[in-house]
């Protein structure tokens, strides 16, 4: 169990829109108003993940932010660490090293993949797709590119910025950690490390862009898009 002090970590929440699949089936989704520690969120997702896999718990998608940090992927190698301005953990995800801080939305997910469709390289895809079309919704056009994991944005002359990073394991089929979209975070502080291992290319974020966008105006893009990718007819749906 989580500490005293931060069981209010998964507690309620603000309302979104009713989740369109069956209420039995349709995961829960949680946002958290407070940055919230990451020790904290890691025992939270392993204490659900082992409920999603004993039938004691749904689905989740879980929306926060985190306090200014790095973490470091099962990848990352040190050279890559250039100035820890902020603490430093090991996730436990694949990737190299990320920067989570306020202004950035992070979304952990914890799906059952034997009951969606137990294929990974599939699961990170329609994490893509998910952004992609989130980010669509502001008139942003994300992109794959090859070899890079995450999503990009082309801002010209050659020029490729990343605006949305993915890491996640799967323990047992249950998926957990998940993505994190740039908002309006301090880009300044993704210059301690080598974001992702790509020295070439910058990061970028909406607001960055241009774009007045809120947390709850991402928040809605992303549970509206959700039903197109995670939803009963999707690339990810429950089977």
């Amino acid at each position: 169990m989580l500490p005293a002090e931060h069981e209010d970590a998964l507690a309620g929440s603000p309302d979104l829109p009713a989740p369109l699949m069956d209420e039995q089936l349709a995961p829960e989704w949680r946002i958290d108003e407070r940055p919230i520690d990451y020790p904290v969120a890691l025992a939270a997702m392993e204490e659900r993940a082992a409920a999603i896999r004993a039938g004691q718990a749904p689905e989740l998608v879980w929306l926060l932010e985190h306090p200014p940090l790095y973490t470091a992927g099962t990848s990352a190698r040190p050279a890559d660490l250039l100035a820890p301005r902020f603490p430093v953990y090991d996730s436990g995800r694949g990737g190299e090293y990320t920067y989570h801080g306020p202004g950035q939305r992070v979304v952990y997910l914890q799906l059952d993949l034997k009951a969606r469709k137990p294929d990974l390289r599939l699961y990170v895809r329609c994490l893509e797709d998910w952004i992609i079309r989130a980010l669509a919704r502001f008139q942003v056009k994300g992109e794959r590119r090859q070899g890079r994991v995450g999503i990009w944005v082309a801002r010209g002359g050659g020029r490729e910025d990343k605006i949305a990073a993915i890491g996640v394991r799967v323990r047992r089929w249950v998926t957990l950690h998940g993505l994190a979209i740039n908002l309006e975070p301090d880009l300044s502080h993704f210059e301690g490390i080598v974001p992702c291992g790509i020295r070439e290319h910058g990061v970028t974020s909406l607001v960055e862009l241009g774009l007045p966008v809120t947390l709850p105006d991402l928040d809605l893009a992303l549970r509206e898009t959700f039903e197109e990718v995670f939803g009963p007819d999707g690339a990810c749906g429950r089977n």
